[in-house]
């Protein structure tokens, strides 16, 4: 996330850019606990491990939070800030959109004077006065320590702005993206229409495997094949790709197989 903000946000159109300062993750020595902090600096009774299921399971030496200093971007004419950017954030949690749903909390200032919280557990509504002039992200440890990719909201505000268009991923990028299973970015979702056979690993079984899993995956598509000469294997996926849209061919490859995909596709892209 953090290079993520500082690759687009840095250097960006306007009098103001974000600075790699001005985007932390791990807590300095004045932080006593909280989501800066992992297991090895929590305090007794911390807030960021006490008051969730979540946190609790999944304390470990990780921190699980973010904080953004202010920037002022322009783009098309219109300027992008810190509290627009944190409004946009806050209203994208509060409509619990499903790439926000690992945030505990946003800490931020909507005009650069009051401070003010948004918490999913609800339990606070302000912070202090250094949030006037940067905004906190708090995660639910258990998604940190499992790993899941918190780039996709991000990378929606980059886009909604017109810093970052829907598949401006590199490819090492789409590679980490494959092998952490994430299949809902629309870049890897238009890899996998364009062509679901082509990243599939030589050691897998060969086409016939790969067949195989999109065809089981997939029971709508081939009852609509009904009366076809199933023996014809060719036919048979010619017919069911005219049906597919992204989203089916994601889900019918689990998490296993894009790893594999990813590999090979890392293989290819070194030879």
């Amino acid at each position: 996330m953090r290079t993520l903000l500082l690759t687009h946000l840095d250097n960006a159109p306007g009098p103001d850019d974000l600075e790699p300062a001005e985007v932390g993750i791990v807590g300095d020595p004045a932080h006593r606990g909280g989501y800066h902090c992992g297991s090895d600096r929590v305090v007794t009774n911390d807030y960021s491990v006490v008051e969730s299921p979540r946190d609790r399971a999944g304390l470990t030496l990780d921190a699980a939070a973010l904080d953004v200093g202010g920037f002022e971007v322009r783009v098309d004419g219109r300027t992008h800030t810190l509290p627009s950017f944190s409004l946009w954030c806050v209203g994208q949690c509060a409509a619990n959109a499903a790439d926000t749903r690992d945030i505990r909390e946003i800490i931020y200032s909507p005009d650069g004077s009051t401070v003010r919280r948004w918490d999913r557990l609800g339990k606070r509504s302000s912070g202090d006065s250094s949030h006037r002039w940067h905004t906190h992200f708090s995660f639910f440890r258990d998604a940190i320590k499992a790993g899941r990719d918190q780039q996709p909201l991000f990378r929606r505000y980059l886009s909604s702005i017109g810093l970052l268009e829907e598949n401006d991923m590199t490819e090492a990028e789409i590679i980490a993206a494959l092998r952490k299973g994430v299949t809902s970015d629309p870049t890897i979702r238009e890899v996998l229409r364009r062509a679901p056979w082509e990243f599939l690993p030589a050691d897998h079984g060969g086409k016939t495997s790969a067949h195989a899993i999109v065809l089981n995956g997939l029971p709508a598509q081939l009852a609509a094949l009904a009366g076809q000469d199933l023996t014809d294997e060719p036919a048979i996926i010619q017919g069911v790709l005219a049906g597919l849209t992204p989203e089916k061919i994601a889900a019918a490859i689990p998490p296993t197989m894009a790893k594999q995909v990813a590999d090979e596709l890392a293989r290819r892209l070194a030879a």
